[in-house]
């Protein structure tokens, strides 16, 4: 019975499931933790890799790895990585971002280049502050990997990087709709030319595992992906679900068999793990909300759950517009979290917990909307992510996506899409390998009067909101 693993590197921790190839099941696991920051020694990763690794991979026939979209990997002509990466949460190229979007020409000049808009997340973006603030470092650089290549190409012996449609549609200089680098966009970020790996087919084997200190060497290397693109393929992911993650991040996203273009810099239009594309909105500000929000309240998830749950609808006029660690969509980096209908009778701790759920959630159901208006289908969402196991979250969800939430059984399905596209590319067939999907087919309907409450708390948030931003649009 051959054996796959499957790796999520993720800005918190190294995660790594064994799974049977055939059906999926998961038979093994391993966790290491990770530094916090916005930037990291890659050699961080490495090191969380092979620990979560121990023991666990022994004898799988091959491994993909996936990770955190965006990051920017810097390396020398010896291979030498010149400085720590900056990840996709630090946001200190956010001027860079405005700079870049003016001079090719506006919003939809890069949108109908490369399927996004620029906002402080995207590689490019930090490429330009790298030339601008350190140049003395950006002049050794001679290569840039995303964090999944650089764990890759360590992981097949460093020989020639690689990596694949889905992590390169979210450099910001690679186009999904062309199937193609940019290199003019690279360039005007960076000022030369610097190299970059080749992209790979999706379900490509690039190397075979060269240390031995990691029990499967001598094992395929998949090409791997960025963590959204694994997720979707971990979940399998089928035309109407929209899948909302609430991680320390929030991603809205879905499978389309087409491209898209959105001016607006709401929708990136990336490719997925597949061969087709994946429409993905990101915040910066999830499941944190609900932990901070918790924190002030002096209690825990679960006493935040109670209070929540104890609220009615719409929090007795209570809005948490979430900008906590400033935002990504809508492209707000320097913002803060504000507070707004504040009332005596409004200000209960049950009716904070329960605005803290409602205003991540309706940032979420904004990108869900976003989705819609770029022609995906809605049929359900699916709710992932730690804050997914809310039970106030489970009850407010249907309320304000008014579609049927489907919660899968709790799993790593970013590191499990790794290891399907892992089994994928032992295979060697035309399509994934058809393991049992994490979630039921069948859905329920959303009752209407909760719906019409739905449409109420998101008024009530759209309205503050839409005060706030031309409050800060004054202010600027």
């Amino acid at each position: 019975m051959p054996t796959v693993a499957g790796v999520d590197s993720s800005t918190q921790a190294c995660k790594v499931v064994v799974c049977d190839a055939d059906s999926g099941v998961v038979l093994r696991t391993g966790r290491a933790p990770h530094p916090d920051g916005t930037e990291v020694d890659p050699r961080h990763w490495w090191s969380a890799l092979r620990r979560a690794a121990d023991g666990v991979v022994d004898g799988v026939a091959a491994i993909s790895v996936a990770a955190q979209q965006h990051g920017l990997v810097a390396m020398d002509d010896s291979g030498e990585v010149v400085r720590p990466a900056l990840l996709w949460n630090d946001t200190r190229s956010a001027g860079a971002a405005g700079q870049l979007i003016d001079e090719l020409g506006g919003p939809r000049a890069w949108a109908e280049a490369v399927g996004l808009v620029p906002v402080a997340s995207f590689t490019v973006t930090k490429l330009r502050w790298l030339a601008t603030h350190e140049s003395d470092v950006a002049a050794r650089v001679a290569r840039v990997l995303l964090p999944h290549d650089w764990l890759t190409w360590r992981l097949a012996g460093e020989g020639e990087p690689t990596t694949d449609r889905g992590d390169a549609s979210g450099t910001g200089y690679w186009s999904a709709a062309e199937g193609r680098y940019r290199t003019d966009l690279l360039e005007l970020a960076f000022g030369t030319a610097v190299g970059v790996p080749r992209v790979a087919a999706p379900a490509e084997s690039v190397g075979v595992v060269a240390d031995f200190s990691i029990g499967a060497a001598g094992a395929a290397v998949a090409v791997g992906t960025g963590d959204n693109m694994s997720a979707a393929l971990g979940l399998g992911v089928q035309p109407g679900d929209v899948v909302v993650s609430l991680g320390t991040s929030g991603t809205v996203f879905a499978v389309a068999n087409a491209p898209s273009t959105d001016a607006t810099g709401l929708v990136a239009g990336f490719a997925d793990a597949t061969g087709r594309f994946l429409p993905l909105v990101c915040t910066l500000n999830a499941g944190r909300v609900l932990t901070s929000t918790a924190t002030m309240l002096g209690t825990d998830l679960a006493g935040l759950d109670r209070l929540a749950m104890d609220a009615p609808p719409g929090a007795g006029g209570l809005v948490l517009l979430p900008y906590l660690d400033g935002e990504r969509t809508p492209d707000l980096p320097d913002a803060t979290g504000s507070l707004v209908g504040m009332t005596r009778a409004a200000m209960t701790p049950a009716n904070l917990a329960r605005a803290s759920v409602e205003g991540m959630l309706c940032g979420l159901a904004d990108g869900v909307d976003a989705l819609v208006a770029q022609g995906i289908p809605l049929r359900r969402v699916l709710l992932i992510g730690g804050a997914a196991q809310s039970a106030a979250v489970r009850v407010v969800a249907p309320m304000v996506f008014g579609v049927p939430i489907v919660v899968p059984t709790p799993g790593e399905y970013v590191a499990q899409g790794a290891a399907r596209q892992a089994a994928w590319a032992l295979s060697g067939e035309p399509a994934p390998p058809a393991w049992t999907p994490p979630v039921d087919p069948e859905v329920d309907d959303v009752a209407a009067a909760d719906v019409e409450r739905g449409r109420e708390v998101r008024a009530q948030y759209r309205h503050w909101r839409d005060f706030v931003h031309k409050v800060r649009e004054v202010q600027h």
